[in-house]
């Protein structure tokens, strides 16, 4: 252990100043960068298709398949705040990307990230009026 520097205080002083310079950023860019928002909503004229916002796209790409998938993203989402206490995968000793002797936790995440991922531009990309499939070049 003599190779290893104590987490407190000297990490938490790099996460809090990281902090502050990424809220002051987010900060000064809000104050300058205009909201894309879309005019305010107006019953005579819906678009089509109409689209949630992007990181939202890929759960109404599954919903578009069957309204039952809504209950699959729950269980997954409750499976992956469970994920630390798998049975079977052993204690993190240090911090490291995908460790060896975790490979079960390492595979699910990979999986669920690609799949959002595809999903999401599946729905942004391929999806026309009345959401059916389009070539979008």
């Amino acid at each position: 252990m003599k190779d290893f520097l104590p987490s407190s205080p000297f990490f938490f002083r790099i996460i809090k100043r990281a902090m502050v310079l990424l809220v002051g950023l987010l900060l000064s860019l809000g104050m300058v960068v205009p909201a894309p928002l879309e005019e305010p909503a107006n019953i005579a004229t819906v678009p089509n298709p109409v689209k949630a916002a992007w990181f939202f796209l890929w759960i109404q790409e599954l919903a578009s398949y069957s309204k039952y998938l809504v209950y699959a993203v729950l269980l997954v989402g409750v499976y992956f705040l469970l994920l630390p206490y798998h049975p079977g995968v052993p204690e993190a000793k240090k911090a490291e990307w995908l460790p060896r002797d975790q490979w079960v936790v390492n595979i699910v995440t990979i999986i669920g990230f690609l799949l959002i991922t595809v999903l999401t531009i599946i729905a942004m990309f391929f999806r026309g009026e009345n959401w059916a499939f389009v070539y979008p070049f």
